[in-house]
């Protein structure tokens, strides 16, 4: 039998919503006690030195299984946006998918809503099911055809799956890479307006409505977005919402020096949008943090900015990231747990995101104070495109635990 102790921390515990001093005793990859308890017989002694210590993160948005990142990021189980390639369309790609993550992490391959993710025919959803897809997407864009959306939510209704939807208007964002406003002209760039985004929200909000099906957009950044989220979730649409903190810290602005790490899909809004995805995420309209993990090396990102790539490698950053809005009082630690664990766990059907007696042995342990630098040359991810490059961060994960086999 394995036994581990962890000693001298801080619980978060989501069931109570308070913090606890004390431990956590592991046995055979769960919890076997919490709370103050006797070191003794265990085999190995983690001593928290007085940091937290929380469910591992739940990332709801990655587009790259990257294990050295996920580990480094307290991340213990991700779900894999459908675009890869080829595209996760068919079981058996679900199946090759879902066992990338190996022992470290598990991984929840997303089933494309379309053939090859082109948005023409509905792919074989129920196969992909049953092969262990815990949830459909359109991937890295929308679903044009209204029609075709309309039959894949009442298709995942009827399977009891959510569907993740990609939140922009193809047709006013096509050959774009900034959103429309002063920064987008001062840089001489081809730019979106911010609304679409909220167009297809508010078609697939009236879809989703109309079908019973649950939808969850992966990530949405306007004023215009959350409020229809908001009239929606008033009328017990089955809805929620993503985020990537980056989204909540940096502005356009942050592109000013035509700076490919900012580059993002969706990308950085206006200081008006940000400041309403902060009042969003302090009202509960945003249920959950995503890193939106996409690791690009120096062949994507070391181009003019119209020529780039967008994504960032967000997955070791997540947890820091996200904490500075603790730091700032916009959320409590307890209200972090719930959108880095919780709520994704409920999206996922999956295991995770709790503290009690007999849950998996997920655990994350982490120093809210500790200041470091990010240097992107030293990320331990497969390209470190992050647009906190430089950035001074405070909070840091010291241990991930995974089934109660300590990685970090």
């Amino acid at each position: 039998m394995s036994f581990i102790a962890i000693i001298n921390g801080r619980l978060i515990d989501p069931a109570s919503k308070k913090i606890v001093e004390g431990g956590l005793l592991l046995k055979e990859g769960r919890i076997a006690a919490c709370g103050q308890i006797d070191p003794s017989q265990a085999d190995n002694v983690i001593d928290a030195e007085g940091g937290y210590i929380a469910p591992a993160i739940i990332d709801p948005t990655v587009f790259s299984v990257d294990l050295p990142a996920f580990i480094k990021g307290g991340i213990g189980r991700v779900a894999l946006m459908p675009d890869q390639s080829p595209a996760l369309d068919e079981a058996a790609l679900i199946q090759r998918a879902k066992a990338s993550g190996g022992e470290a992490v598990e991984v929840y391959p997303l089933a494309a809503g379309s053939r090859g993710l082109e948005g023409r025919e509905l792919a074989e959803i129920g196969l992909m099911q049953r092969a262990g897809a815990k949830a459909v997407a359109t991937g890295r864009q929308w679903i044009a055809d209204s029609g075709l959306m309309y039959r894949l939510l009442d298709y995942a209704a009827s399977l009891g799956l959510t569907v993740i939807s990609h939140a922009e208007d193809g047709g006013l964002t096509k050959g774009c890479v900034a959103t429309e406003g002063l920064m987008a002209s001062r840089l001489g760039l081809r730019a979106a307006p911010a609304v679409a985004e909220a167009i297809v929200v508010a078609r697939d909000l009236m879809l989703a409505e109309e079908t019973g099906c649950k939808i969850h957009f992966a990530q949405l950044t306007t004023k215009k977005s959350f409020d229809l989220i908001r009239q929606a979730k008033e009328k017990g649409v089955k809805v929620t919402v993503g985020i990537n903190p980056a989204y909540l810290l940096l502005s356009d602005r942050h592109t000013e020096d035509f700076r490919t790490f900012a580059r993002l899909s969706p990308p950085l809004r206006g200081e008006d949008d940000r400041l309403a995805s902060v009042e969003a995420l302090r009202d509960g309209v945003i249920d959950m943090f995503c890193s939106a993990h996409d690791p690009r090396d120096a062949e994507d990102k070391r181009l003019p900015f119209i020529d780039a790539k967008p994504g960032m490698a967000g997955a070791e950053t997540l947890l820091s990231a996200s904490l500075e809005l603790v730091h700032q009082g916009v959320i409590d630690l307890s209200r972090l747990v719930e959108l880095l664990s919780v709520n994704a766990a409920q999206l996922l059907g999956c295991e995770g995101g709790g503290l009690s007696v007999g849950d998996e042995a997920d655990i994350v342990i982490f120093d809210i104070d500790r200041e470091w630098q990010l240097d992107s040359a030293k990320m331990a991810a497969k390209a470190g495109n992050s647009p906190f490059d430089g950035r001074m961060m405070r909070g840091k994960v010291t241990h991930t635990i995974k089934g109660g086999k300590i990685l970090l």
